[in-house]
């Protein structure tokens, strides 16, 4: 959600759903249990006032901050213990998978499973 906060395209409810294949009963849980938590917000911005906008609050983005930061140092460790051949299989394996993600996603968007 943070990304699309952040590019100026927020979400609503039934765009998240769309973009990580929920049905709208279960992401109406998934935002009660996010804002509850203190960590989305809902607001009406647009003209028509029964749209409703999720925005991360400045609670979810610190902690998106904090494991980004941790996190990076940690993918960093590991890719400098790493060989170059070990690099180069994995960077085939990740293309892979990006490849077959990405087919995955095209046919999730177009209604097919």
């Amino acid at each position: 959600m943070h990304w699309a906060d952040s590019s100026g395209d927020p979400l609503s409810p039934a765009r998240l759903g769309q973009r990580i294949g929920m049905t709208s009963g279960s992401v109406t849980v998934l935002v009660d249990r996010l804002e509850a938590a203190g960590l989305l917000a809902r607001s009406r911005e647009h003209s028509d006032r029964r749209r409703v906008t999720l925005r991360p609050t400045p609670a979810a983005r610190e902690r998106a901050r904090a494991f980004l930061a941790e996190s990076s140092a940690e993918i960093a460790a590991a890719l400098q213990g790493a060989s170059t051949a070990e690099l180069a299989t994995s960077t085939a394996f990740v293309r892979t998978m990006a490849a077959a993600a990405s087919d995955a996603t095209t046919r999730l968007r177009a209604g097919r499973s």
